[in-house]
């Protein structure tokens, strides 16, 4: 490009697209270098994810979605120039937990436009779709070889009728293809076998050639950032909306160059360096920003490692935690089994386009962090959050702060603090061969000296591939980890989202009369309170291997580096140092059991399953048919009747808070997705229509039933709501009254009075899991508005989809220095007139003490959101969209 281009020139894109051959293959691809040469664009000088945004916008600019004003305010860095922008995720993933729901949605949709008098076969994804079946099963069944069928016997009884509509779905739907249950974990199977680096697709007869991007209908998806491609987290909602062929709008992205130096410590493992990454992150601060990882001890990483600190971009607040393709990720590709066409040509782009992460070195980040991992030690993290890391001689007294011993509890086993789950789960680790091939070495080891694991710790092994078991029994190692009580179970998400089964009735009564706060132990990703079992308050995350160190101490009162875990056979004290395997001898096993055949012969039938999923009905035709009678699927509310678009103003009068919350409120605490107690809200309903205790099932399960999610909604039994003050669980007090009553019971009363509710709440509100019932729930609860101090960011887009109002406090501005208690009525006007992106919304508060007035900042972050949210939420947008056209939207 030659000579200073003004702003507002075109960008002409077919003199962007430029030739590349590559291993006797030609590929066409815009070239990122036809943008140089413009005022104030040096593109050494932007961070490699902004590149590959970059190139997003210039091979999707039609003038209108996508401008050449767009492309060359990000081509200069973002700053002063950018406005928001758009993405177009070339596919979308997602696991069944939010997938089914989505896939509800979406024929829901396809009856309103029926109804309508339109073609239902609009509705249809406009971009690829793989749906993985993870997160149903549960880890009921555990300390045996038989684990693993009757999970996934119990789990098809269980699901069956679930399980029948994606089959529906999967003949009903094009660009939609299904992972039956049993074959892994969303992530692990995308970063394993779904993505490559470079996609390419025939476009006029030509392979066209452009980056993997991507997004996922859960938190952790960022996990495939390891393997140098784009991609993070959305809520259902937003997913729906890119997979009908919407652009996803945001501002430009922030982006914190992480500077990683220094080598690691003997012992020191992916996890270790995650957990701190995460506490350095958080501290830090970097919510809604890119993280991008850089220098010479990111790149000595394997790319195993690098994923796990990927995946845990949400524990750390980021969208994104970035690796560029470098020559480890090449060695990756070729290990899992890639084919070698696609590998070259993710080197060939990677370096045509200054995506190779030798061009990091040049790049001018928003900010920088150093974390020197010469300085990491063997961690855990808890007893609560993930961003808690403690060293290992400190996790004892991290328990007894958060769990002092009760005077009244007792002696017996399981007491205070002892272990009664121990769990090898997640694709944050499993996926990695160093944590698991370790774990197995000191399984044996511990096994050759006679060690065990204490009687009342429930233990339980699931991995998110098949591969990993291969490797496992290739190396001789499954045997041992058998032998302590660490079969495999299931493949799937397990425990680590909180599907870790019914504890044995013998240890449950044995906690409950030593007044005992139990513990649990995983390699998972999340540990809030009460998330990996409703009886066990305190979790801690630690690396595979400790995992079974701890499970063979049965107790966290211990310092597990120092005191003794057992004794062998012969008496003699064994301690962690005894049975720890040696860095090297980890290596070894890696190189000599870990063969590509294994990825490309487990991965052949992935989208086969087994019996089960063969034996299933699926019905047919292009609109489901929903049945009335069922618990289990009923088709979404959202879409009866005629939406009720909102005027581009806020006026809402005499509202109510039906909730006071605090901080860290977890979209667990929203919307829980474990078993439905037979004495809930949720539970009598179902029992009212016939059902046994033993039939109730999960909240998972029934996330297509909104006459029980509703019921479940802001339902866990550790929600604490201060208008409540003392009592745990979801209730509220009823202004006026003061009626203490469940918070379904209070909502039914405020709506018959035709009163407006809004939830009050602390810092981070919404964090965890990208989970859309979360906002649906709190949208069919009937409130309009929540005001919190921030936003976790999928949960407030998620808000936003549902046409529920984010507000946030002001900085020093809160709940407890306003003096709130629940008691007051709440108005929420707009000062302004018009409703703009980031604008203030005025709360105005009546209470004993007279009248208080809080401008808040409107967290509709975007025009696009504006748009949605008056609309009534993104889905109904699509919709009007959709039928007002009668032309199928294309990405």
């Amino acid at each position: 490009m030659e000579g200073n281009r003004s702003l507002h020139d075109t960008i002409d894109t077919g003199a962007a697209r430029r030739e590349l051959a590559v291993g006797g293959k030609s590929y066409t691809y815009f070239a990122l270098e036809t943008l140089t040469g413009a005022e104030g664009v040096d593109l050494n000088r932007l961070p490699i994810s902004l590149k590959i945004l970059l190139e997003n916008l210039l091979r999707h600019q039609d003038g209108e979605v996508v401008t050449s004003e767009d492309i060359m305010a990000l081509a200069r860095g973002g700053g002063s120039d950018a406005k928001e922008i758009a993405y177009f995720p070339t596919r979308i993933v997602m696991p069944d937990s939010s997938g089914i729901p989505l896939l509800a949605d979406l024929s829901a949709m396809r009856d309103a436009i029926l109804a309508r008098g339109g073609d239902p076969e609009l509705i249809n994804p406009a971009i690829p779709v793989d749906l993985v079946v993870d997160h149903s099963v549960t880890a009921e069944f555990f300390g045996s070889r038989a684990a693993l069928q009757r999970n996934m016997d119990e789990e098809y009884a269980a699901n069956r009728e679930r399980y029948e509509f994606v089959k529906w779905a999967a003949q009903a739907y094009r660009n939609l293809r299904v992972v039956p249950p049993g074959m892994g974990i969303v992530h692990q199977v995308n970063l394993e076998y779904l993505s490559r680096p470079i996609w390419h697709e025939m476009k006029a007869g030509k392979a066209l050639a452009y980056p993997d991007t991507l997004v996922g209908l859960d938190s952790h998806t960022p996990m495939i950032n390891a393997l140098g491609v784009l991609g993070w987290g959305v809520g259902g909602i937003e997913a729906a909306s890119a997979m009908l062929g919407e652009p996803i709008m945001m501002p430009v992205p922030e982006v914190l160059g992480c500077h990683l130096v220094g080598q690691r410590a003997p012992g020191v493992t992916s996890t270790d360096i995650v957990l701190a990454v995460t506490q350095r992150l958080r501290q830090k601060g970097v919510t809604g920003k890119l993280v991008e990882f850089i220098g010479e001890a990111a790149r000595r990483l394997s790319l195993a490692d690098r994923a796990t600190i990927a995946n845990m971009a949400p524990e750390y607040g980021a969208n994104m935690g970035f690796f560029p393709i470098d020559d480890e990720t090449l060695r990756y590709l070729r290990m899992t089994g890639r084919d070698e066409d696609s590998v070259l040509l993710a080197e060939a782009y990677a370096k045509a386009q200054g995506m190779w992460a030798d061009h990091a070195a040049t790049a001018v980040y928003t900010d920088t962090l150093e974390i020197d991992i010469s300085e990491v030690r063997p961690s855990m993290a808890g007893p609560k959050r993930p961003q808690d890391r403690r060293a290992l001689a400190e996790v004892a007294s991290s328990f007894a702060e958060a769990f002092p011993k009760p005077a009244t509890s007792g002696d017996a086993r399981p007491g205070h603090g002892d272990i009664v789950i121990a769990s090898i789960t997640s694709c944050t680790n499993t996926s990695n061969p160093s944590v698991m091939l370790a774990a197995g070495l000191l399984a044996r080891n511990a096994r050759a000296r006679g060690l065990q694991a204490k009687p009342w710790v429930k233990t339980s092994f699931s991995p998110g591939s098949r591969v990993v078991a291969d490797y496992m029994a290739e190396a001789g190692l499954q045997p041992a980890l058998d032998e302590l009580g660490f079969h495999i179970v299931g493949y799937g998400c397990m425990t680590c989202a909180g599907a870790s089964g019914s504890l044995p009735a013998e240890i449950t009564e044995a906690m409950a009369a030593n007044n005992a706060t139990a513990v649990a132990v995983l390699s998972g990703n999340r540990n809030f309170e009460g998330r990996i079992h409703p009886a066990v308050k305190a979790a801690y995350i630690g690396s595979p291997p400790l995992v079974i160190a701890y499970a063979l101490a049965g107790t966290i009162d211990i310092d597990i580096e120092r005191d003794v875990l057992g004794h062998a056979s012969d008496g003699t004290p064994v301690t962690l140092a005894d049975i720890w395997p040696s860095d090297a001898e980890v290596s070894d096993h890696i190189a000599r059991f870990v063969a590509p055949s294994m990825f490309r012969d487990s991965y052949a039938s992935i989208f086969g399953g087994d019996g089960n999923w063969a034996a299933l009905h699926g019905r047919q035709g292009g609109t489901y048919q929903w049945d009335d009678t069922s618990t289990y699927l009923r088709r979404p509310p959202f879409f009866d009747g005629a939406a009720e678009p909102k005027a581009e103003t806020i006026d809402i009068r005499g509202a109510r808070a039906l909730l006071m919350l605090g901080d860290s409120i977890t979209t667990d605490h929203i919307s829980p997705v474990g078993p439905i107690q037979k004495d809930s809200p949720a539970g009598l309903y179902l029992r009212e229509r016939g059902l046994q205790p033993a039939e109730l099932h999960s909240f998972l399960a029934r996330r297509v039933n909104h006459d029980v999610m509703i019921r479940g909604t802001f339902d866990n039994p550790r929600l604490r709501n201060e208008m409540v003050p003392g009592m745990e669980g979801g209730m509220t007090r009823l202004v006026p009254g003061g009626d203490i009553v469940p918070v379904p019971s209070a909502a039914d009363h405020y709506a018959a009075a035709d009163t407006p509710l809004i939830v009050i709440a602390g810092r981070e509100y919404g964090t965890g899991s990208s989970r859309d019932w979360a906002a649906k729930g709190t949208r069919l609860l009937g409130i309009k508005a929540v005001v919190a101090e921030s936003f976790e960011r999928i949960h407030r887009s998620n808000l936003v989809g549902m046409g529920v109002l984010p507000l946030q406090f002001p900085e020093g501005v809160t709940r407890s220095s306003l003096g709130l208690d629940g008691q007051e009525s709440y108005d929420l006007v707009l000062p302004g007139g018009k409703l703009v992106p980031r604008g203030q919304v005025r709360l105005i508060i009546h209470g004993p003490s007279g009248r208080k007035d809080v401008d808040l900042l409107c967290r509709l972050d975007t025009e696009r959101e504006v748009e949605w949210y008056v609309a009534g939420g993104v889905l109904h947008y699509v919709l009007d969209k959709i039928s007002a056209s009668g032309v199928r939207l294309s990405a």
